[in-house]
């Protein structure tokens, strides 16, 4: 896959109103899920039109639709999720999870009993697993999906479950990298920081998921399966996404586009919350680590 992408002026990056005349570019979108197609509550119709009419563009090779996503579940789970929020499986062809690359982090190290850190809303991330889930003191290592109660802890809480085992030396892998996600109106911590806390404490992590390489592998490889085609080359790829730190950053280290959905995890910041018009975004852009080819609203055609 090509290096990382060079980082554009601010000023220069378009706001568009949709991904029209921008989608005939590309033989594959990477989609992200929460933010982006729901707000966890409900789909956001436009979002699966857009996908829908991009996977039945002509063109030298059929258009894919991945759904890259940092839930700790299986694909499986989040498509159910996703009927139930009522988007169209016409938007998309393949769903690939950081709980799909946690599965496999989990199966390469055998029976090394686990300790399950998140809800038991996450167990089907363990399903047909052999690795037993054991009390702290009992494991070889952590398995973080999130906060047991994401609506009223913070990742502060945890400070006092995290530091024995930091003291222990045991790693933690990271179902979900993303440090909050939008919930409704609410926006509400994940996984990724009670990583970063473990982290800050000296604690070893390995992340599973956007921004890190392999689950962008995996979706490409994933497209390119669906017809025996061989990966389709970088510059026809394109990543959607509402986070700078997960989506635009991971698209930008594997060296494909990226279009930043400004009313996502972001829309406070850009001030497009509470439904208020996008406006300036090139001073937000500016002082970002990284920054998207375009910007968009809300993904639209």
């Amino acid at each position: 896959m090509a290096e990382p992408r060079a980082k554009r002026r601010a000023d220069e990056i378009p706001v568009l109103g949709g991904i029209a005349d921008l989608a005939p570019r590309f033989d594959v979108i990477l989609c992200d899920v929460w933010g982006v197609l729901h707000d966890g509550v409900r789909a956001h119709g436009a979002a699966g039109e857009a996908l829908t009419r991009f996977r039945a563009l002509p063109g030298e090779r059929p258009r894919r639709v991945v759904l890259v996503s940092n839930a700790p579940r299986p694909g499986a789970s989040v498509q159910a999720q996703l009927d139930g929020f009522g988007l169209p499986r016409s938007a998309y062809d393949a769903i690939v999870t950081s709980g799909d690359l946690t599965r496999a982090l989990i199966a390469a190290k055998g029976t090394a009993p686990l300790y399950h850190l998140g809800p038991d809303r996450d167990l089907p991330i363990f399903e047909g697993l052999p690795a037993p889930r054991v009390a702290p003191e009992a494991a070889e290592h952590v398995v973080c999906t999130g906060l047991f109660d994401d609506e009223v802890e913070t990742a502060e809480d945890y400070r006092p479950v995290l530091t024995p085992l930091k003291e222990r030396g045991l790693p933690m892998i990271c179902a979900n990298p993303d440090l909050v996600v939008e919930r409704g109106a609410q926006l509400i911590p994940c996984a990724g920081a009670l990583a970063s806390l473990y982290e800050a404490l000296g604690g070893e992590v390995i992340y599973a998921g956007k921004p890190h390489r392999p689950v962008y592998e995996a979706a490409v490889q994933a497209a390119a399966a669906i017809d025996g085609l061989p990966p389709a080359p970088a510059d026809r790829i394109l990543a959607i996404g509402d986070a700078i730190r997960t989506d635009v950053a991971g698209a930008h280290g594997f060296g494909i586009a990226s279009v930043l959905v400004a009313r996502g995890i972001h829309a406070e910041e850009l001030g497009c919350a509470a439904g208020a018009p996008l406006g300036e975004v090139a001073h937000w852009l500016e002082a970002q680590p990284v920054h998207p080819d375009a910007v968009v609203e809300v993904l639209r055609w």
